[in-house]
């Protein structure tokens, strides 16, 4: 395939998970990035669950676990005394093979996905920056500048993965919707002693104007604290660390020693009005920022990532029809605008220093939450949302059928005892059946070139929410396209004829 194919702005991790999953698919996509060399500020630093089941699919998801330091336990404490401890590990045993979420700074993320990018023979053209672009019938006409020298190239389709200031956001004149919170966010990798400071865990600490996160950092020894400036300081333009010292140390109950990086922020809540728009689309920040709460900015972004490269890389290659293209848009901007929507609610309560916020902080989330996280089925919801495992296209064009708890368009239960994602790293469309495969489905299954993977049917089957027998058409990224109960290979075949899939 051409290598100018498919160009990708932007080489933060979605412009390089795209790019990767794209090289697995088979493609050469082309990527650059404005600035001159890899980020060097670990800001986004957990990786969540989802995430980590995709890289299985790249197969380095256990290099990724290894680097970072999971993070299974979170301390909750009020006022300087601990109110609750929650157990990941508890929470999602039996959901994901990764029931934790694990901190790894994003520099040091960036780093290993930009060395598999070059293990894949691809390689990200630094300080080469996006000038302008115009489609024209069936391409895009791009300008680039490198060095002062301007290029023009033509594209198939254009990526835009190039941020919250997406030049190609701006160039589509697609809207952005949204706002800003009035509060001023702080963030400073420290080093400290202290209980807190000496655990691998996530510790929340509350009181009743404030709040830090504080969890620590492999790479560096030292631990992540973020937190919102208090009011009487939020005002000032020359705000240093050392003003703020003596607020974390309070707060937190720690005696900071040194501080390697610091910064002051305003966080935005913001969607793209479109994803797509022709032959370009936009991924991760560029389509959508929120606050930080329960870290799925990131993982957001890579999630967009897998979703279109498939899709890209099926309609580039004849294996799939160009309608495909379409649910891309359907499919994350609906997951966009729910999470910056409950982001929202948290974060306001989170934050704001009214009686709802002073209630939230004091007695909903130190005393109320531990006792919601009793029932396992809260407990089973909570690691759903948080792991990004729970995201579903159920009102996607190619989502059909179901049967017993799984429907079209949900994520593939994982099945512990079967290792049933294990097949999952061929990143192609895929039949499931949990029981025993009829013999008309296995002859439509190898007349369409798709593999039939044949599970015994079991008790941990069944609690995952499978169905005994059924038939499950699974995509590339690990959702499930068709659910069919009744094994009837018209509805198989009459799907892939539908968006015109071909096997590799």
């Amino acid at each position: 395939m051409a290598e100018d194919q498919i160009l990708i702005v932007g080489a933060g991790p979605t412009g390089l998970v795209l790019a990767l999953f794209l090289a697995k698919h088979g493609l050469r996509p082309r990527i650059i990035e404005k600035n001159g060399g890899p980020g060097e500020a670990s800001r986004a630093m957990v990786v969540q669950a989802r995430t980590l089941e995709f890289y299985r699919q790249l197969g380095f998801a256990q290099d990724v676990v290894d680097d970072g330091i999971k993070l299974e336990q979170i301390h909750l404490y009020e006022r300087g005394k601990e109110a609750a401890v929650f157990k990941f590990g508890d929470f999602g045993a039996s959901l994901s093979p990764y029931p934790f979420a694990l901190s790894y700074p994003q520099d040091d993320h960036e780093r290993l996905l930009g060395q598999r990018l070059v293990d894949a023979s691809l390689a990200v053209e630094w300080g080469t920056e996006l000038v302008d672009f115009q489609e024209e019938n069936d391409r895009v006409h791009v300008t680039l500048r490198k060095g002062g020298v301007e290029e023009g190239v033509d594209v198939g389709y254009l990526c835009g993965c190039d941020g919250a200031h997406s030049v190609v956001r701006q160039k589509l004149g697609v809207g952005f919707s949204g706002g800003t919170y009035d509060s001023v966010f702080y963030v400073a990798d420290i080093k400290a002693t202290g209980d807190k400071a000496g655990n691998n865990d996530m510790n929340a600490c509350l009181s009743t104007n404030a709040f830090c996160l504080l969890f620590p950092i492999r790479s560096t020894g030292m631990n992540r604290a973020i937190g919102v400036v208090p009011k009487e300081l939020s005002g000032r333009e020359d705000l240093t660390f050392d003003d703020l010292k003596p607020h974390i140390e309070e707060i937190v109950n720690v005696k900071i020693d040194a501080v390697n990086w610091f910064s002051t922020y305003h966080i935005h809540h913001r969607v793209a009005a479109h994803f797509r728009q022709g032959r370009a689309f936009l991924s991760g920040d560029a389509g959508h920022v929120h606050s930080p709460a329960g870290g799925q900015g990131m993982n957001t972004g890579i999630g967009d990532a897998v979703n279109l490269s498939w899709k890209l890389a099926a309609v580039v290659q004849g294996r799939a029809a160009e309608s495909v293209l379409d649910t891309y848009e359907t499919e994350r901007m609906a997951f966009a605008h729910t999470l910056v929507e409950s982001t929202d609610r948290v974060f306001q309560l989170m934050v704001n220093r009214d009686t709802r916020g002073e209630i939230f902080r004091t007695i909903l989330v130190p005393h109320v939450a531990p006792f919601l996280m009793g029932f396992h089925g809260i407990r089973k919801e909570a690691f759903r949302t948080v792991s990004q495992t729970r995201i579903e296209y159920r009102d996607s064009a190619l989502s059909q059928g179901a049967a017993s708890h799984v429907h079209g368009g949900d994520r593939l239960p994982w099945v512990n005892e079967l290792d049933n994602y294990s097949p999952l790293t061929s990143v192609d469309w895929q039949v499931h059946v949990y029981g025993t495969a009829r013999l008309e489905l296995g002859a439509a299954a190898e007349g369409a070139g798709l593999p039939l993977h044949e599970f015994a049917w079991s008790d941990d089957a069944h609690s995952a929410g499978l169905h005994r027998d059924a038939a499950y058409l699974v995509r590339p990224d690990g959702y499930v396209a068709v659910v069919d109960a009744g094994q009837d290979p018209q509805k198989l075949t009459s799907y892939i004829d539908k968006f015109k899939i071909k096997m590799a």
